[in-house]
């Protein structure tokens, strides 16, 4: 490990508590994790406890240095290493068309980027946990009404149903990172599909975001609504007032045949 150093570049901070490790380990059930991918595994800490936690167990790492300490602490027969970036990995190429779960200590400089990948896959992903700066933690799980509740929370919420589960302090990572993170696991909905044109509702999620602080009046204008819709009521809302089902019913008002491209 000695040979391994966290880069500052790709956001990395390994986690040095090993009962920390194990209590995000533990959040998987052998049973219903037969695959499983982690995501930057670094000294692999928190790997050593996964092994016992799935049938395949899958890093995919960036770092090359991580790459080759993990080479030389496990075989091929333990795990399956890819080299890689994980937001630009073919998912299909490694699990085809089977399900998967997601566990990680996530960079924090694209652990964003990562949950809206899984969002882009969750028909493949029943469950996604692990670390995270504690300000995303909280967005992803937070519920309608402040201001932290935004477009990963309403994603997030609308098909995984969101657990923030505990804080984490910095001491417990080299480097120690500036800011406190937190653990926090994500297990998807029974029923995920919406009742809603899902292209739809997310380009009217993230527009309302985008400015906030003004009503969906205003945020919308760029869908060039027709006047009849535009007085509808719900339309002198802000975004962070409108729960996920209420973003559903919205987007079923607007439909594709109301917006003049």
């Amino acid at each position: 490990m000695k040979n391994v150093r966290p880069k500052k570049k790709l956001g990395q901070h390994f986690l040095t508590d090993l009962n920390i490790a194990k209590k995000i380990a533990d959040l998987l059930d052998y049973s219903t994790h037969q695959n499983l991918l982690e995501i930057g595994p670094g000294t692999g800490v928190l790997t050593q406890y996964l092994i016992s936690k799935t049938a395949t167990l899958n890093l995919i790492e960036i770092d090359e240095e991580s790459i080759h300490f993990l080479q030389n602490k496990y075989t091929s027969e333990e795990l399956n290493l890819i080299r890689g970036d994980f937001l630009k990995l073919d998912l299909n190429s490694v699990f085809g068309t089977n399900s998967f779960s997601i566990i990680g200590n996530f960079p924090y400089n694209i652990s964003s980027q990562i949950v809206f990948k899984v969002l882009d896959n969750k028909t493949q992903i029943p469950f996604f946990a692990g670390m995270f700066q504690k300000e995303v933690a909280e967005r992803i799980c937070e519920p309608p009404g402040s201001k932290k509740y935004g477009i990963l929370s309403v994603l997030s919420q609308l098909y995984y149903k969101t657990e923030y589960l505990f804080s984490v302090p910095p001491s417990v990572f080299n480097p120690a990172p500036k800011v406190d993170s937190a653990v926090i696991k994500l297990t998807r909905k029974g029923n995920f599909n919406l009742d809603c044109d899902e292209t739809l509702l997310t380009k009217v999620v993230k527009l309302g975001f985008q400015q906030r602080r003004k009503t969906l009046r205003n945020s919308l204008k760029i869908l060039n609504l027709p006047d009849n819709l535009r007085e509808d009521s719900i339309f002198d809302l802000r975004p962070e007032t409108l729960s996920g089902d209420d973003f559903i019913e919205l987007t079923k008002r607007i439909g594709y045949g109301n917006i003049s491209n």
